[in-house]
Formats: structure tokens, sequence, C-alpha cells
């Protein structure tokens, strides 16, 4: 008889939220499936369990796959955690549940942590409507097209970013989506945990007066503002700013955030006069 896949939620930071249930299923099943091993065994010391444990990440997900559905198939209750939070959230995993639900394996979710919804819960941002994105991409042009593409949307975006890039994300977040509310969460459920509230601008300035960032990052990105409907014609509008001495560049960015449009979008319409 097959036996199950649990996915399991574990804490991103404070050991204490650790659900009862989770703690349970982990100590019964007869292996873990981790990122980094030495890192879920400090968790499993704390709470005495000794179940064996098998590196899952990005690096063998495809070949380790087959390996843990084999056993699954064979009768073994195999539990797959993250490093932190709920797995397949910006996490690896995909392959295996995919792979699991296509052979007709049970999965079974054990619900808890989640950096995105701890977030999201204490922001103070519409949470009616949001879209995640995971981590922004590294590469600044990239980064810049994925929130040219975002900047229509009326909804809160969320996303994960490393401390030694936030920076240059708050940059390209100003100079994309402008004025639109921000905050930053850092080292959630941890001693030093942290919001920051602004626009992106102000957010920058007050992480770069500091010696280092540290810590695990969520950037949210709230609605723009409720704006009065502008009848002038997108290229008058650009011509408009041109003339007051903002350059030509500057003035496609503002009317493209002004229109609910990509910057990309107004230049195809300047320069097809």
């Amino acid at each position: 008889m097959s036996g199950t896949l649990y996915v399991v939620a574990t804490p991103i930071g404070n050991l204490a939220d650790m659900t009862v249930r989770a703690a349970r299923v982990l100590g019964e099943v007869d292996l873990i499936a981790c990122e980094d091993t030495r890192q879920t065994r400090k968790l499993l010391d704390h709470y005495g369990i000794h179940t064996p444990l098998i590196s899952y990440h990005e690096h063998n997900e495809q070949s380790r796959s087959e390996d843990l559905l084999l056993k699954i198939q064979a009768g073994k209750n195999i539990a797959l955690v993250s490093d932190a939070g709920t797995p397949l959230i910006a996490d690896p995993g995909y392959r295996l549940v995919e792979r699991a639900r296509e052979r007709g394996v049970a999965v079974s979710p054990i619900p808890g942590p989640s950096a995105l919804l701890a977030a999201l819960s204490a922001s103070g941002l519409p949470t009616d409507s949001f879209l995640f994105q995971g981590f922004l991409p590294i590469k600044q042009g990239q980064r810049k097209k994925l929130l040219e593409e975002l900047q229509p949307l009326q909804m809160t975006l969320v996303f994960y970013e490393a401390p030694h890039r936030i920076l240059d994300a708050l940059d390209d977040i100003e100079a994309i989506l402008g004025t639109r509310p921000v905050v930053v969460a850092r080292e959630l459920t941890k001693i030093h945990e942290e919001f920051l509230r602004g626009t992106a601008a102000r957010i920058h300035d007050a992480l770069a007066g500091r010696a280092s960032v540290k810590g695990e990052i969520v950037v949210m990105i709230g609605k723009s503002e409720t704006r009065e409907i502008d009848d002038t014609p997108i290229e008058a509008a650009v011509d408009k700013l041109v003339q007051s001495g903002v350059s030509k560049m500057e003035a496609c960015k503002t009317v493209a955030r002004q229109h609910g449009l990509s910057k990309r979008e107004v230049y195809k319409m300047i320069n097809a006069r």
C-alpha cells in the first residue's frame, strides 16, 4: 500500500510557532526531505524528534524526486519541509508534489507559518487582493521589466528579497512605481523583527544609513493612489512635461504612472507620431 507525502510548514524564526500537528507528523513519518539537513536538525533536536533526514533542494530536486516517490509508493510516509515556512512558496518541492499527484500518491498539507501571510497580516496594506511574485529578479533590467508589467495592477504586490539587494530593489520600485506605499518586513517572528513603512525612497534612505542590513525580507507594495480621470492625451501630457524642463524619459515615466500604463506603452505612442 502506498504511503503519504506530507507537506509540512515549519517556523520562519521563532521555534515556538511549530504546530502540535506538525511536530507529531515529523515524529511519525519514516523520512524527512529537507533543504538543509543541518538547519532542519536544529528544529528536530529542539522538539526531541529523531526521524532520519535526506537532502532535497533546488540542485537535486529533479533526481531526488523520483527516489522519494519510489519510497512512498513502496509504503513509506515522507514529510517535505523547507528551511523555514511553508514548502513550495518560493522554495523547492513543486516537481515532487506534481509527480505525486500524477501517480495518485496521497499528498497531505500540514499548514502553519508562512512569511508571506505573516508579513501581509501586519503590514497595514490592503489584503483583499494581492499578488505574490516570489523573489525579485537579480538583474536590474529584468527587475525593472517585471515592475513595469505589474505597474497597472491595482492590488498589493508582494516579493521576497535578499538583504544585499534590497537597496537596489527599492531604487527600482521608486523609479517604476513612484510614491505607492511600501512596507518592508524584516526578521519576522525573531528578536529583531521590524516593519518599515513609507515610500520606497524613504525606506531606502532609512536602510542606507545603516552599517548593514540583515535577515530575510518581505517587500510589499500597496495600490497606487486613486487619481482623478485625466483626459489629456498621452502625447500632450508628455510634451507639457518636457516643455517644463523634464527629460523625455522622465516625462514618459510620469505619464505612464498617471495613466496606469507601462513606460514601454507610452514610449511607443510618442515614437509613433
